[in-house]
């Protein structure tokens, strides 16, 4: 966070004559707490996505019309990211309070609206006591006021205890968003001027105005926002702190402040905050109907939390959903699969006859159709798989994924809090690589994006399915247990198990560090919103259809091109239709340079032509399928059989299967480790500020997916399998 002199200057722009600037409305709050359902019920779910100025974090935006404040003007309302407190310990909360309070190149806001989970009301007013300490406007949403209607919180003991205007609210359902629209409205006429007094020790009071003296003059207002500001900087400057901009006065008062309070035996994080808290227990037993009391749903959720968060009973109910999430990619895919692909092939055989023959025939037909046709076939298990997901996310259960898992993730070096980024990797690893920056400490996000990339993100999904409907045939394992879903299942353990090894290995050898506690805060379990559950499943599907007819689109028209060319000058009279498009595939461009790649890769199981397929695979993983799609049907129109039965029955030249289980295992392997997306490498530039580390990402992951590949094959062969 930079100096705060932008904070007098509330609009970067000057405002034209006769032209009314929109006022400005931020939505903050707690991560899980309805927030952003809530956003979207303000504005009708109109909102533009950009970025937070001078970062990367996305933040959304809509249009609040309608709101007849002064002069009747428009309502901008920003999404702000969730953040417990205004620590500023993270990027997300350096953005909070930014954003709050409009500092760096942020337009001072004209209100907060701070929502609030009704059923965990005391740790969430944490955030609203510090916005009111600082002077910040604000209108409190109870939100979620139905998982707590047997002991709901009283919005007028709220208003009092703060000095502001207290809404009940339910963004799922729509309640009370009208009563908010026209408290923001009231707000916005007239400002409320919260207040609150915690009683804080003497001896911190006298700590927070030796810091407020140091503040520079710009960050100044009054007496009471410059204590709370001086308290700010109190719990949010350290040695190893990340923070721009802080005046060199500021900071080392603070921290002069910070070690003459540790030699006295005094923790001044813990005064603060302890404060804070012990004012909240103090009053809580008046803000609710029937004082203090555990909401049902809490009550219910810890019952079934004995079991779901046990050490041993959770991880095999873990272990089990996932089972049944990945087995249904098959078994509930497979009709839609099957429809997709007779679908591109009869595409395919339409513009065959449609189009005249030559080059733009070959293109449309085999480049066009035929490359990404073997992408979007896929499209149906990707559903799938984003609805699964987003059903577990709504429920809360994710968070209690995140709980088993930090036991392990710590034992290994790894924040807790890494759980939920690697967690989205399993989608993709470029978003994922972004949930970083809600980490406090440079090494711990470090160490998170250098493992990222090796979880099972959903562009590896098309090339597992590939492989494993290729050469795995539908048996079961045991009698019961389906081969297919147990692999790919296993894949995804897998790679979760290569990322936390090398997350112990990087965590002491390149990204050293001490550990530091999880802070997570388990949600009550609720029904999924299945609008909600959907929006998400299309947006994510859409960037994936997005994808596939950008970048994998042009990057599967250029290896087509060199896949096809150059044309052989002369085929023997009567040389099959499958005789000729091999002979072209071995003598193009990309021919030769997966024979020239052959050495490097026949170790592992591979041909010449999966080496191909690995260099499509670097633009992006998917390209993977197209490509094989290219090289397996390349100036051959005869033969309509779907990629997954021609890979099965390709032969060598003794007549032996060219790809045995064995191979399948090996490439699933590699492509389980190898960092072959450079879309993630770029992204993880942009993170980093520096080359050397998506160098030695793509090195590392390289290396080591080779080698377990190596182990896999050429020890598959020792133990006589095939």
């Amino acid at each position: 966070m930079s100096t705060p002199s932008a904070a007098t200057a509330s609009s970067p722009k000057a405002e034209r004559p006769g032209v009314v600037a929109p006022r400005r409305v931020v939505i903050v709050g707690n991560p899980n707490v309805g927030k952003t359902t809530l956003f979207n019920r303000l504005t009708n779910e109109n909102a533009k996505v950009g970025n937070y100025p001078g970062v990367t974090v996305e933040r959304r935006v809509g249009r609040l019309d309608g709101v007849s404040g002064h002069g009747a003007r428009d309502v901008d309302v920003m999404d702000v990211p969730g953040a417990y407190s205004l620590s500023a310990r993270s990027a997300e909360e350096q953005i909070a309070i930014s954003a709050a309070l409009g500092l760096d190149e942020n337009p001072k806001p004209d209100l907060a609206v701070v929502v609030v989970d009704a059923g965990q009301l005391v740790r969430n007013l944490y955030l609203v006591l510090q916005l009111v300490e600082l002077e910040v406007p604000c209108v409190v949403a109870l939100n979620m006021i139905d998982e707590a209607a047997d002991n709901a919180p009283r919005p007028d003991a709220v208003a009092r205890l703060f000095g502001v205007v207290a809404v009940p609210t339910n963004g799922r359902s729509g309640l009370g968003v009208d009563e908010l629209v026209r408290a923001i409205e009231r707000a916005l006429e007239t400002p409320p001027r919260g207040s609150v007094e915690v009683p804080y020790p003497a001896p911190l009071r006298a700590d927070v105005d030796r810091v407020a003296d140091a503040l520079p003059s710009a960050w100044r207002v009054d007496v009471e926002r410059d204590r709370a500001l001086a308290r700010w900087a109190l719990v949010s400057i350290d040695a190893d702190d990340e923070l721009d901009g802080i005046p060199p006065q500021l900071r080392e008062r603070a921290l002069d402040v910070q070690r003459e309070s540790a030699r006295a035996g005094r923790d001044i994080d813990q005064e603060i905050i302890g404060a804070r808290y012990a004012f909240l227990d103090a009053h809580a037993a008046s803000l609710f109907a029937r004082g203090v009391d555990e909401p049902p749903s809490r009550a219910f959720s810890e019952k079934l939390d004995r079991v779901l968060i046990h050490p041993v009973y959770g991880f095999a109910i873990f272990l089990v959903v996932m089972m049944v999430l990945f087995q249904s990619l098959f078994t509930w895919a497979d009709p839609g699969i099957r429809f997709v692909e007779r679908t591109v092939l009869a595409l395919q055989v339409f513009a065959a006859d449609q189009l005249s023959g030559g080059f733009f025939r070959d293109l449309v037909v085999e480049g066009v159709l035929g490359g990404v046709g073997n992408v979007i076939v896929f499209v149906p298990q990707i559903l799938l798989l984003f609805l699964f997901i987003g059903l577990l996310e709504d429920s809360g259960y994710m968070a209690r994924v995140a709980y088993l898992m930090d036991r392990v993730m710590r034992a290994l070096g790894l924040h807790g809090r890494a759980f939920v980024p690697m967690l989205s990797g399993f989608a993709c690893a470029i978003p994922a690589i972004l949930a970083t920056r809600t980490m406090e400490r440079r090494r711990d996000r470090l160490l998170t994006m250098l493992v990222i990339p090796l979880m099972t993100c959903s562009a590896r999904l098309p090339v597992y399915t590939l492989i494993i409907a290729a050469l795995f045939p539908p048996t079961r394992a045991f009698g019961w247990i389906p081969v297919q879903g147990l692999l790919m299942v296993g894949m995804y353990l897998f790679a979760t198990t290569v990322a936390l090894l090398s997350a112990f290995v990087l965590g002491r050898v390149v990204v050293k560090g001490r550990k530091v506690p999880l802070i997570l805060e388990l949600p009550p379990y609720r029904l999924p919103k299945l609008g909600t559950t959907l929006r998400m499943m299309w947006d994510r599907t859409r960037s994936f259809l997005t994808e596939a007819g950008t970048v994998i689109l042009a990057c599967t028209i250029a290896l087509w091109i060199l896949l096809s060319h150059p044309k052989p000058d002369h085929l023997p009279p009567g040389t099959s239709p499958a005789v000729a498009a091999q002979q072209t595939i071995a003598g193009s461009y990309g021919g030769r340079l997966g024979k020239a790649l052959e050495p490097v890769f026949r170790p592992l199981g591979f041909d010449w032509k999966i080496d191909v397929g690995l260099l499509g695979a670097f633009t992006a993983r998917e390209v993977f399928v197209s490509t094989m799609g290219l090289v397996y049907g390349t100036g051959e129109t005869d033969d309509p059989a779907p990629l997954r039965d021609r890979m099965r029955a390709e032969t060598r030249i003794d007549g032996k299967p060219a790809y045995t289980p064995l191979t399948g295992l090996s490439l699933m392997v590699f492509f389980a480790i190898a960092c072959q997306c450079v879309s993630t490498l770029a992204t993880v530039r942009r993170e980093t500020k520096s080359l050397r580390w998506p160098v030695f990402l793509f090195a590392y992951t390289g290396v080591l997916a080779w080698s377990a590949s190596f182990l896999v094959y050429q020890g598959g062969k020792l133990l006589g399998l095939r």
